[in-house]
């Protein structure tokens, strides 16, 4: 049995529910079961269920829910069986709210009056199966359908789990964790869930927000003081809700921290002041990976603790998810973890773990199905787990309400079109109020689905990436379990994926006809390689070896070929991402290969990458070499090393500082257009300097000390 809230509860319209009873087919004078009816009020019929169990001293106890009124299992009092008739109240709610009626012969039913302060209605209830051992039954057959779905779509493994209610009633493995070994999937087998982590994120915040600690509506800068966006009117009025909305104004720009393991969680906070945004603060949702980031980093700076040590505190121990862990690397350890695998030319083939905790607070997190239904659980019954209230109840249903549109419109009738919660997608599935988020990360693909109305709930992980089957599963379990007349979800798929291989293969063989023949590199090789960066991208490599270019960028290496012009093509490497990415380098005025442009955010023009100047130039002991005087048409010029850079002094002027450049100058940063260089003999010492200015160089010999 349990305790419900029933603060919303005044009216009898508004309140009313009836107690859910499991049929006895021995048992017919016996009110043990579940019930389910109506009450037939003014202008509507108020739909309500009823359970009614037995104690060992033969006193009856019983709840009630209505589902209209989002009432679940208020408790009922002052139950009695008298020969047929049937007395049952509603405790604690004003007006004292009775039911009277008589139990029919057969005992499928009761009908009589509900009473509630002088008014009375008639209601009817019937003798039903329980809605879990329904959902149950409605899954029987289920196995074949998910074996079908492994097959057609040539996915490896699949694990799944459903609950209803407070109980998990199906949780089973199918296929390969691991093919190579021929270890079966399990219902314990780790998986990573990707993107669905994004929930555990916010369902942390949610629980700051129920202490207290945290306001889904004031500035993140109240909490993070120096945060700071591209645009100065969004990072002055970004919020909490915000960040986890994907409402930010700014694109995914998911390649600035993919794979990178250098960064710290602050610095990729910080790199977001030099991310472009392509839209105004909540002027359009935009799906970003790094607001998430931001999001679990605000609850590191609130808690004080890790974003891994506030997860586990605030949702994993509670919920008694034990395995369940932040890093690939982790499931490794395990005995029961899969092997992630993709699909190439029509083969399965296994692909390493992307380890992802660097963006954890978006998509690192690894469980299993059994583990995951306790998370689903949490979710279906108003926050709480075993009797712990683990969450406020108004907070996780303001997760679970629309606060951004998406904009985007289902290819299937279906399905509407989506808004986004609070780390979750919100639509309707056939008529039915779906909340649900999908994870995909290299050689795993994830759904966790709910119809909170229903009380049911979806989690589907499988070890191939980017398979739409896990979706599929979940579509195909609940038209079983709402009865809903079913759809050949995998069929239409299984024909989907022939014809988009088939386009694929088509458009493979028509890319060499945007390559413009004849045409070669401005340049020698050697002169384009060299350190690249961005001030929110990062550092880019290019390197030459054995006369081939290639690049390394947030520790991928990729190789190089010529493509046309100064337009190079990146060839496939052991990690696929940047394969057929064409970048650009562009030349300076100088004649110096001073960018590389790269497509790395799709919605915006190339990311700019500016050519490092020599390391050297940043070097005190180098530049030491260069500190003296130099003779310029009888007035002296003096270099000086002040603070690890030099200086530029000539009499009746300022001090110039000089800047590193390319081809070892340097510019005066006060007057850019004028630059500097300094000239060595055969033996290395400098001899002369050398003012670059539009009109002329101009040499200075340099004065023996």
């Amino acid at each position: 049995m349990k305790k419900a809230s029933n603060n919303f509860i005044v009216f009898l319209w508004i309140v009313l529910m009836i107690i859910p009873i499991s049929l006895m087919s021995d048992e017919v004078q016996s009110l043990k079961g579940h019930w389910e009816g109506i009450i037939d009020i003014p202008a509507m019929k108020l739909d309500i269920n009823i359970d009614f169990s037995q104690k060992e001293d033969g006193s009856w106890e019983g709840d009630i829910s209505i589902p209209a009124q989002k009432a679940k299992d208020l408790p009922l009092g002052n139950i009695s069986l008298a020969g047929k008739e049937v007395t049952f109240e509603i405790t604690g709610i004003p007006g004292n709210p009775t039911f009277k009626g008589t139990l029919s012969d057969d005992g499928s039913e009761i009908a009589g009056d509900f009473s509630q302060e002088g008014k009375t209605f008639p209601f009817i209830l019937n003798r039903e199966a329980s809605p879990i051992a329904k959902a149950r039954e409605a899954l029987a057959s289920f196995d074949d359908i998910v074996n079908k779905g492994l097959k057609g779509l040539n996915v490896p493994g699949l694990a799944m789990a459903v609950v209803k209610d407070d109980e998990v009633i199906y949780a089973k493995g199918f296929g390969y964790r691991n093919m190579d070994k021929k270890l079966a999937m399990t219902a314990d087998s780790l998986l990573a869930i990707g993107s669905a982590s994004k929930a555990f994120t916010t369902f942390a915040m949610g629980i700051l927000v129920d202490e207290g600690k945290l306001n889904w509506d004031k500035p993140v800068r109240n909490y993070i003081p120096w945060f700071r966006l591209y645009d100065p009117f969004a990072s002055e009025r970004l919020t909490p809700r915000d960040l986890v909305t994907h409402r930010s104004g700014l694109p995914r720009h998911d390649l600035s921290w993919y794979n990178n393991f250098k960064a710290s969680r602050k610095e990729f906070v910080m790199r977001l002041a030099h991310l472009k945004p392509t839209a105004d603060l909540r002027e359009k949702f935009q799906y970003n990976n790094l607001m998430l980031l931001t999001a679990g980093y605000l609850v590191e700076v609130i808690t004080d603790k890790k974003w891994e040590t506030a997860i586990r505190s605030y949702v994993f121990e509670p919920l008694g998810m034990k395995r369940t862990n932040f890093s690939v690397e982790d499931s490794q350890k395990d005995m029961d973890f899969a092997i992630p695998y993709r699909e190439r030319d029509g083969k399965i083939e296994q692909i390493p773990f992307r380890n992802i905790t660097n963006i954890g607070p978006a998509g690192s997190i690894n469980s299993s199905v059994n583990e995951m239904s306790h998370w689903l659980l949490v979710h279906l019954n108003q926050g709480k787990f075993k009797d712990e209230q683990i969450i406020g109840a108004q907070t996780l249903e303001d997760m679970h309400l629309a606060h951004m549109p998406t904009g985007s419109t289902p290819a299937i009738a279906e399905v509407t079109p989506a808004d986004y919660g609070l780390g979750w997608f919100v639509d309707t599935y056939r008529g039915h109020r779906r909340v649900h988020h999908g994870g995909n990360i290299d050689g795993f693909s994830a759904m966790v689905s709910m119809l909170p109305q229903e009380g049911v709930g979806f989690v589907a992980l499988a070890n191939k990436n980017s398979t739409p089957l896990p979706e599929l599963l979940v579509r195909l379990a609940t038209d079983l379990i709402l009865d809903i007349e079913p759809k050949d979800w995998i069929g239409e798929a299984v024909d989907r994926k022939a014809k988009g291989e088939k386009a694929d293969k088509e458009a493979e063989k028509k890319k060499q006809t945007r390559r413009i023949s004849g045409t070669k590199p401005a340049h020698k090789l050697e002169e384009y390689a060299g350190d690249y960066a961005n001030s929110g991208y990062g550092d880019l490599k290019v390197f030459l070896k054995n006369g081939k270019l290639s690049f390394t960028y947030n520790g991928i290496t990729t190789p190089f070929e010529h493509w046309h012009y100064e337009t190079f093509n990146s060839k496939r490497a052991d990690d696929p991402t940047f394969t057929d990415m064409k970048l650009t380098f562009r030349t300076d005025v100088n004649g110096y290969v001073a960018i590389l442009e790269a497509p790395f955010e799709p919605t915006l023009e190339a990311i700019i990458f500016k050519k490092k100047p020599d390391a050297r130039l940043f070097d005190p002991a180098y530049l030491q070499q260069f500190v003296g005087k130099y003779i310029l048409v009888e007035q002296t010029l003096t270099i000086n090393l002040k603070g690890g850079s030099l200086t530029l002094y000539i009499p009746g002027q300022r001090e110039y500082d000089l800047v590193p450049g390319l081809g070892d100058e340097f510019t005066l940063k006060q007057y850019k257009i004028v630059s500097l260089r300094f000239k060595s003999d055969d033996k290395g010492q400098v001899t002369a300097l050398e003012l670059i200015q539009p009109n002329g160089i101009y040499e200075a010999k340099r004065i023996k000390e």
